[in-house]
């Protein structure tokens, strides 16, 4: 469960400097060629990992109702790039990625070694 779980946080912090590199978030959303495509897919993939992790772990810190809406974002980007909401993903990363990225951080800290 601890791959899984650096596996996700990996890609929160790719999304952190992307957004970084860019400037701020919406900089990034709205620079389809060099930074939205690329947010989008570690979205994705994050959504994908989390529904692979273990659900009473994910109970235990809190996130199963998160793991379910990534996976439900994780869907959207596949099935409907074109129609994806900028705005939610904005918030997304604001919001939701840095309180997760706590959560699996203190998680991996606690239970994980090496």
């Amino acid at each position: 469960m601890c791959e899984k779980i650096e596996f996700v946080l990996q890609r929160i912090d790719f999304i952190f400097q992307t957004v970084e590199q860019a400037g701020y978030v919406t900089k990034a959303l709205d620079d389809e060629v060099t930074y939205r495509a690329a947010i989008l897919m570690h979205l994705s993939q994050i959504g994908e990992e989390m529904n692979k992790i273990d659900v009473k772990i994910l109970s235990k810190m809190d996130l199963l109702s998160d793991a379910k809406g990534a996976y439900d974002v994780r869907n959207f980007i596949v099935h409907s790039y074109e129609g994806v909401n900028l705005a939610l993903v904005e918030r997304i990363i604001k919001e939701k990625l840095p309180v997760l990225k706590n959560k699996f951080y203190k998680y991996l800290k606690e239970n994980c070694k090496g």
